[in-house]
């Protein structure tokens, strides 16, 4: 399939074999192996292909759903589950769903959920599995984390892939971003090295929502909406002392979305800062000066931060990593605090600054009712997907069309927040906030 553009990715998703057995599902629409969704609805980019008769150069991304016929017999099938990198609302709703579709349509009969992440699929692992059922698993989506647990750090795919043996299993679901992702190619790979009939399938877990190729991650939906109650909260705590000034700080490494739709949503914000923006502190522009004129002006301020944004501010400081290798982020939230106040008692002007980071706290709550319904959805797709033979895939939403994507968009680097689109000139309106640099743009 030709990629067009300058997408250098073949977005054909891997197939195990050829499906043999007739899929047990009644009375369902199945979908057709050569129904597409196209990547661009560009009316004019589509209408120039065409002319040029060039439109097998359009991206087109495999439309998800249950085949007719099924790679695996249903009967013979070990399915495993395993949770990895950090906290997310609706982790639990996509466990439940995995297993009430394997049990209930497909009929599969052992269904083995791996605990704190990839080392709990290890031989050697001290960290007894579980083995889920229907009944284990209809309570939890009322509950915040992951019954399984996650974890973060190096694994070994050769171990995994010795443990999946070990447990007879012959389909994997990961559950994770990026390096859950890179992990479940590793973990294909050597499958496969070893002619293993093993599928692999992710979930994606990102709650940035920062995925390329995913218009939507699950969780992302209720951490904007636990986000805006903390800068309600915080809005009237800055109105409540002379000079209230209140930061608060959200999750967004590279990305700054939970902090934009959040501001959106909750339009009390003043002052937006995320990665995707250089912004200074200093200057006739920078934000201290323009803080200080809005505090003369309306006597409080919001300022809501992304977790990643700021960072040239500790250029100076020895770089950490985690034991995933992320680099550990210095807090930008308190060093906003402390200039804050540093830069109005220097003109012995009272400012009063709190400082409030939920970041933890957004990320273990259950999940909302539209993350809840769209944790269902990605769940009963990835096992359709499974079933048929798939694997080295992802399942995602695009178009409004739910896809099977190839691992390999991971490297594609990440989506982000575009500074000239109306998505972020609607931010602007809304925080009424100006360009926060000396330089020109």
């Amino acid at each position: 399939m030709g990629t067009g553009s300058n997408l250098d990715l073949d977005f054909a998703i891997k197939r195990m074999g050829k499906g043999i057995y007739l899929s047990p599902i009644k009375n369902i629409n199945f979908i057709d192996d050569d129904e597409k969704i196209l990547y661009d609805l560009n009316y004019q980019r589509i209408m120039e292909q065409a002319q040029k008769n060039r439109l097998e150069d359009l991206i087109v991304l495999e439309k998800a759903g249950p085949r007719k016929r099924i790679f695996f017999d249903p009967e013979k099938v070990i399915a495993g589950i395993v949770t990895c990198g950090g906290l997310c609302p609706g982790l639990n709703n996509v466990i439940r769903q995995l297993v009430m579709q394997l049990s209930y349509q497909y009929g599969v009969n052992k269904i083995i959920g791996f605990r704190y992440g990839f080392r709990g699929i290890y031989p050697e692992s001290e960290i007894s599995p579980l083995y889920l059922t229907v009944k284990d698993v209809e309570p939890i989506h009322h509950y915040g984390g992951s019954v399984l647990g996650t974890s973060r750090g190096h694994s070994d795919p050769v171990k995994i892939v010795d443990g999946l043996e070990y447990y007879g299993v012959n389909m994997l679901f990961t559950i994770g971003g990026d390096g859950t992702i890179r992990g479940s190619i590793a973990v294909e790979e050597e499958a496969t090295k070893r002619g293993l009939k093993i599928a692999v399938v992710n979930i994606p877990k990102t709650i940035d929502n920062d995925i390329p190729f995913i218009s939507k991650s699950f969780g992302f939906q209720t951490a904007v909406a636990k986000a805006g109650e903390f800068i309600r909260c915080a809005h009237n705590e800055a109105k409540g002392a002379p000079n209230g000034v209140c930061i608060v700080k959200v999750m967004g490494r590279e990305s700054g979305f939970i902090a934009a739709q959040a501001t959106l949503a909750q339009k009390d914000v003043n002052y937006l800062l995320v990665p995707e923006m250089d912004f200074d502190l200093e200057g006739s522009h920078g934000l201290l000066v323009e803080l200080e004129r809005r505090l003369e002006r309306s006597g409080h301020a919001v300022i809501v931060v992304a977790e990643g944004a700021g960072q040239k501010f500790f250029e100076d400081q020895e770089e950490k990593y985690d034991p995933s290798g992320n680099k550990i982020l210095n807090d930008i939230g308190v060093y906003l605090r402390e200039r804050i106040k540093s830069y109005f008692s220097a003109r012995k002007k009272e400012v009063n600054v709190r400082y409030i980071d939920p970041s933890y706290s957004i990320r273990s709550v259950p999940a909302n009712p539209e993350d809840s319904i769209y944790c269902g959805f990605l769940a009963e797709h990835a096992v359709h997907g499974a079933m048929s033979g798939r694997t080295r895939m992802i399942v995602g939403k695009w178009n409004e069309e739910f896809v099977y994507l190839p691992m390999e968009i991971i490297n594609m680097g990440r989506n982000k927040i575009d500074l000239r689109s109306p998505f972020w000139q609607s931010v602007l309106l809304s925080t009424g906030q100006p360009a926060l640099t000396n330089q020109d743009q």
